[in-house]
């Protein structure tokens, strides 16, 4: 059974599957709390929101966003789709603000014989592009009235304030962004209002990008693209029936050939820890999956294969709760993603491609580590035969 993830949970579906089949398996990225959780419902995901990180019964896929289609025509075939959509609208319903593997998992579901199920809310925005469903395609439909989930508000603190401020400088105008989740991409956009003539493809965003709209630091006569949107109830209702944004399946936004294609694309993503290597691991804490690849890789390629793109990698230079260096010797978790232009932390901007290995090491020691780190990170890196 494949659901609606992220902000666009089907909560009543999920009710009904929940009370009247006994086992059943659940696909869905970015699950939110609430979920059907109990024995006899095993949980399936490539990338995991709370709803399901650290559960006993969760079997994580590893796989890159843009391959997750892959999966489900392959090897995990749904015989149900549960979504989440709005009302009817010239015989067509809308994913609204999550279309992403949808659409992949809808035609796979078909394909096999499969069922689509629809709850129809007036409170979900109608968009356009992929995100738009004929209800010939659709087996059973009920209407419902359900509040969205809306993203939380996320403080920003001086260490990403700072990051932002020194991605911000190094991106140029008239580039086109891409932008994870969490403070410091909020803090990224938070330091861009003056640019101009930005442009957005985007796996996602959020309502950080609608500031930029308002700021007039998005070119007008540009159309603004994601798979999938985490933002508040103004976001929903400004992306409802507004034909500038264009919601596209998971294929198309994570394409790293499409991504290259953009002018300047400059993706911006967060890790938790990178090594000396210019490896990041942002899926892994303590040996646990925390998250996943998500579309990080994907728009990674993407960007050092655009024409004046780059791709920047962000994380504090120290963690708090542990008193640990972000900047390790070597990862000690799986690795998410190598080789990015910048490695950027509240220290300084590490540069990284086109460096030799040993240069990146000592970028990395020198700009973006912590100064209580460096002097035991030079030491592993001559142990390690990086630095002569």
């Amino acid at each position: 059974m494949v659901a609606s993830g992220n902000f666009a949970t089907p909560k009543t579906l999920l009710s009904l599957a929940d009370k009247h089949i006994a086992e059943f398996r659940l696909f869905m990225l970015g699950a939110q709390v609430g979920i059907p959780d109990r024995d006899g419902v095993i949980f399936e995901s490539p990338f995991l929101g709370p709803g399901m990180r650290r559960n006993p019964r969760l079997n994580y896929i590893p796989c890159r966003l843009s391959l997750v289609p892959v999966l489900l025509r392959a090897n995990f075939k749904p015989n149900v789709v549960l979504l989440h959509a709005s009302v009817v609208r010239n015989g067509k319903v809308s994913l609204g603000g999550e279309v992403n593997i949808l659409p992949a998992a809808i035609e796979a579901a078909k394909l096999a014989g499969g069922i689509v199920v629809v709850q129809a809310n007036p409170k979900m925005p109608y968009t356009f592009g992929d995100s738009e469903i004929s209800v010939d395609d659709v087996d059973y439909l009920i209407e419902v009235d359900e509040l969205l989930t809306e993203a939380p508000d996320i403080a920003l603190n001086d260490a990403s304030l700072e990051i932002g401020s020194l991605i911000a400088h190094r991106v140029s105008n008239g580039s086109t962004l891409q932008l994870g989740i969490g403070a410091i991409p909020n803090a990224v956009i938070a330091s861009m209002q003056k640019h101009k003539d930005l442009r957005i493809w985007s796996e996602m965003f959020s309502d950080g990008v609608l500031g930029l709209v308002r700021s007039n630091a998005v070119a007008t006569d540009s159309t603004l693209t994601a798979s999938f949107l985490f933002g508040s109830r103004e976001l929903y209702d400004w992306v409802d029936l507004n034909e500038r944004v264009v919601m596209r399946r998971t294929e198309t936004t994570n394409d790293p050939g499409r991504i290259s294609e953009q002018v300047k694309m400059t993706s911006v993503n967060a890790a938790l820890q990178v090594d000396l290597f210019d490896q990041a691991n942002a899926a892994y804490v303590n040996g646990q999956p925390y998250s996943g690849f998500g579309g990080s890789t994907d728009f990674i390629v993407g960007a050092l294969h655009s024409e004046g793109g780059n791709s920047f990698m962000a994380l504090p230079s120290w963690h708090g709760k542990s008193g640990n260096s972000n900047i390790v010797p070597r990862l000690s978790e799986t690795a998410t993603s190598f080789q990015h232009s910048f490695v950027v932390t509240e220290q300084g901007v590490a540069e990284c491609f086109g460096r030799t290995a040993e240069d990146q090491a000592k970028n990395l020691i020198e700009h973006a580590a912590h100064p209580d780190a460096r002097d035991y990170l030079r030491e592993a890196s001559r142990a390690a035969g990086l630095i002569y």
